[in-house]
């Protein structure tokens, strides 16, 4: 049932919410942060690592946001349990990882998933079959706050139960809550009396947030007087990250700025790819002791995200959220690190499904990485159409993934299947008008290819 903590946290944010006046930052207090404050990865990678990494990384707990549904790609139930890879989900890919690491270095770095009201059972199901892995997983969960109706301000809910009518009354309030639940739950005491210092936190989506040694050796080594408690790492825009959030300089403070914040007059300002360079790829590391320190202080001060939603019915509400990385501007000696584009690697679409379950990658250890034989390391622009949403129907348009090594560009539109050991390469655009279909013959190689009209072939 909700908790009284819930109900405290809910009332401070919906406090806040009406206080607020006005653009949460002025435009022209805004500065590029210093290049002291944006550490280059390569640079960090440059350090090496000591002899024995195995001291840092029992100090680590990996920590991922595993509070979303499948919904958008047409699944029921955790995101987290959708096949991403040879029948592998991305919880089955976490595991992986982090028994590959303890088994490496004889370590235990264990593995906390913060799920919401939406996940937690099925997921606590899931993870029975985990249990002989050599990974230590603890659970907790998400607050639930009540949706608010946008007319009236007042709550939708008009009893605390979940089911039935009430089923879209409430909502997890986005990730910027892990502070708050994770020392409510009172898992963050715990690993501190375990000796547990800092934690990595990703999306469970994002296939390329791994634990990276340079990265964890380079906080463990800050000098005990700067000891850096919030590392962002952001990674360098491109067209297809416009809207992501950047870190900026702002009243001496490194701070998160997101699309949300930005004046409308601004925003073209903001997408722009010259004056923001950087986006927030929301993989964190962060100081459990500094965590409990603000939270015990009240100090966290993350921007309210005002998230507008329409129930079934129709009626309009209003969500109110934070985000994990705005809390960053509270924290001692922040950090961003600028990391390469491949420790960002989100699967929130089918188009992003095809690429992970290609040959442009190859699999080691629950771990993603490009594959050698693909002769620049960016990724192919993907755009598959509506037909392809849901993944039932994204699996039943491929007899089987297509050789994806020298594609750089592939749209799809309309209702089109591929045979067995189709090759694309260069720019490939098919598009099927309504009512035609096209057919990919098994064996087809497509390269720099513009395909339409109707192409259906029958077996004979």
């Amino acid at each position: 049932m909700i908790s009284k903590k819930d109900f405290e946290g809910f009332k401070n944010l919906f406090h806040r919410f009406l206080q607020v006046k006005g653009p949460s930052v002025k435009w022209d207090k805004i500065h590029k942060p210093p290049e002291d404050l944006i550490h280059p990865y390569d640079k960090i990678k440059a350090q090496g690592l000591p002899d024995s990494v195995a001291a840092s990384l029992n100090k680590l707990v990996v920590v991922k946001l595993n509070g979303g549904l499948g919904t958008s790609m047409g699944c029921k139930g955790p995101k987290s349990v959708i096949s991403v890879r040879n029948e592998n989900t991305f919880l089955d890919l976490t595991v992986h990882q982090i028994e590959h690491l303890n088994k490496t270095f004889n370590v235990d770095v264990p593995l906390v998933l913060m799920n919401s009201f939406n996940t937690d059972e099925d997921t606590k199901k899931i993870l029975q079959k985990y249990t002989h892995h050599r990974v230590h997983i603890h659970t907790f969960n998400q607050s639930r706050y009540p949706r608010i109706n946008k007319e009236s301000l007042l709550p939708v809910a008009k009893d605390l139960g979940m089911h039935g009518d009430h089923a879209d009354a409430w909502y997890p309030p986005g990730h910027g809550d892990i502070y708050a639940s994770f020392y409510n739950s009172g898992l963050l005491d715990q690993l501190i009396a375990a000796g547990k210092e800092y934690i990595f936190v990703s999306n469970i989506d994002n296939l390329g947030a791994t634990v990276d040694l340079f990265i964890l050796n380079h906080l463990m080594t800050q000098p005990k007087d700067k000891r850096c408690e919030f590392i962002m790492e952001v990674t360098d825009k491109t067209r297809a990250d416009v809207k992501g959030g950047t870190l900026i300089q702002y009243d001496d403070k490194l701070r998160l700025l997101e699309i949300a914040q930005v004046p409308k007059a601004h925003v073209d300002e903001f997408k722009s790819v010259t004056k923001f360079k950087i986006f927030n790829t929301n993989n964190l590391w962060i100081s459990l002791a500094a965590i409990k320190r603000l939270h015990e202080k009240n100090t966290m001060d993350m921007e309210i995200i005002v998230n507008p939603k329409t129930l079934d019915g129709g009626l309009n509400v209003i969500q109110l959220e934070t985000a994990v990385g705005a809390a960053i501007k509270a924290f001692d000696n922040a950090l961003g690190v600028n990391v390469p584009r491949s420790r960002f690697l989100p699967v929130k679409t089918s188009s992003d499904l095809l690429l992970v379950m290609s040959n442009l990658y190859s699999l080691d250890a629950g771990s993603l990485t490009m594959s050698k034989k693909r002769e620049f390391p960016s990724t192919p622009h993907v755009k598959l159409g509506s037909s392809f949403t849901k993944v039932h129907d994204f699996l039943t348009r491929f007899e089987s993934i297509p050789d994806m090594l020298e594609l750089d560009h592939l749209t799809v539109s309309g209702d089109v299947t591929f045979g067995k050991n189709v090759s694309l390469k260069g720019t490939v655009i098919i598009i099927a008008n309504h009512g035609d279909r096209i057919d990919i013959p098994a064996g087809a190689v497509l390269e720099n290819k513009i395909v339409s009209g109707n192409l259906r072939i029958l077996d004979h």
